[in-house]
């Protein structure tokens, strides 16, 4: 007949002490064996035992004798639990994105619950109050939100449930993140048109990426024409609501007085209802009007022409994600924002702008 083992006093001690650290009970130091000791109700040796076997799992530092341990809660020792990961889409459409489906496997290849939530961003009207209450309703240990306005990322970063921003208003958000870097790629391009006589360049963005203000990458393209001698205004950023029909009045509205010469579209989505816009008219890029997108797609290589637009590796986006999964599931506030650099792929929809 198998034995059966009970913990001791010391094993109960140091999972009582791991507990706590990783609950954030004690942070920095550790407090002394006395203070302790009077807390767990057990000896000052007791305590040094179970303080000496943390150290040896390196979640512990000692600083010397008479002095209090350094806690690191590196994730070294500590079990990670399952997290129940949701994650809030911008749109439906984000459903069919590789690199989406890509990381709710990885998280749940890591462990984890990883799944859609409900409904989405637009299906709640882009309203936080609406988002809020969802959000706040919902029985989940983690939330990824894609590409999030900032009164929404505002939101979630002032919620006790933790929360990562893949994409979106990210600025000054006390939110772990990460995003492409579309500086360079974007000023690229920008000096590429400027370049082939472009000077009636307009930028079709979604309304978050509008208001309360331009984000940093409309703002850098708005910049740019700027110090390439072209002065800039509501044309060059044009505000059209934000549903299909909106958007198809303001192109029809932009061909029909000062047709822009090129257009550089954020999103495939709104890419492909551009291109389809432009055939009803009977332009054709870039013969008549230079097309760039701001993102990615798989679908871009199988255009003739291709498409021009910016890309980025979006691997070290899905590890970063998953890292901070497995950062969460130990007790560790991760806020680490990341970045990764975005490069500007030339297609055959850029030319020089057409006289007139």
């Amino acid at each position: 007949m198998a034995t059966r083992s009970f913990p001791s006093v010391t094993d109960q001690v140091a999972e009582r002490l791991r507990q706590g650290m990783m609950e954030g009970r004690w942070k920095g130091f550790l407090p002394g064996r006395k203070q302790l000791a009077e807390y767990l109700g057990c000896s000052q040796w007791t305590v040094e035992e179970a303080a000496q076997r943390l150290t040896k799992e390196g979640l512990l530092v000692s600083q010397g004798a008479g002095r209090r341990r350094r806690i690191v809660l590196s994730g070294e020792g500590i079990k990670p639990r399952a997290l129940q990961v949701k994650l809030l889409l911008y749109e439906a459409s984000d459903r069919m994105s590789g690199y989406i489906l890509e990381l709710v496997h990885r998280l749940q290849h890591a462990g984890h619950e990883a799944a859609f939530a409900e409904k989405t961003m637009h299906d709640l009207g882009m309203d936080v109050s609406r988002i809020a209450r969802f959000a706040g309703g919902s029985d989940v240990d983690a939330w990824v939100v894609i590409s999030g306005p900032q009164d929404v990322l505002e939101w979630f970063a002032g919620q006790e449930t933790p929360a990562f921003a893949l994409f979106g208003r990210l600025t000054r958000i006390p939110l772990a993140s990460t995003k492409p870097d579309k500086g360079g790629a974007m000023r690229e391009l920008v000096d590429r048109l400027v370049d082939l006589g472009h000077r009636r360049i307009v930028m079709l963005v979604r309304e978050e990426r509008r208001k309360p203000g331009p984000g940093l990458v409309e703002q850098l393209f708005l910049d740019q024409l700027e110090e390439r001698g072209i002065p800039t205004g509501p044309y060059n950023l044009p505000d059209w609501g934000d549903r299909p029909i909106e958007f198809h009045r303001m192109l029809d509205s932009l061909f029909e007085y000062t047709p822009p010469t090129a257009l550089i579209v954020d999103q495939p989505v709104l890419c492909v209802a551009v291109l389809q816009h432009l055939a009803s008219l009977g332009i054709k890029a870039p013969d008549d009007v230079s097309l760039a997108c701001t993102d990615l797609s798989e679908s871009f290589e199988w255009c003739v022409p291709s498409i021009t637009h910016i890309t980025w590796e979006s691997r070290p986006f899905i590890n970063r994600v998953v890292k901070w999964a497995n950062n969460i599931s130990r007790g560790k506030d991760d806020r680490r924002k990341s970045s990764t650099k975005a490069s500007l792929v030339v297609g055959g929809t850029i030319g020089p702008a057409k006289e007139g």
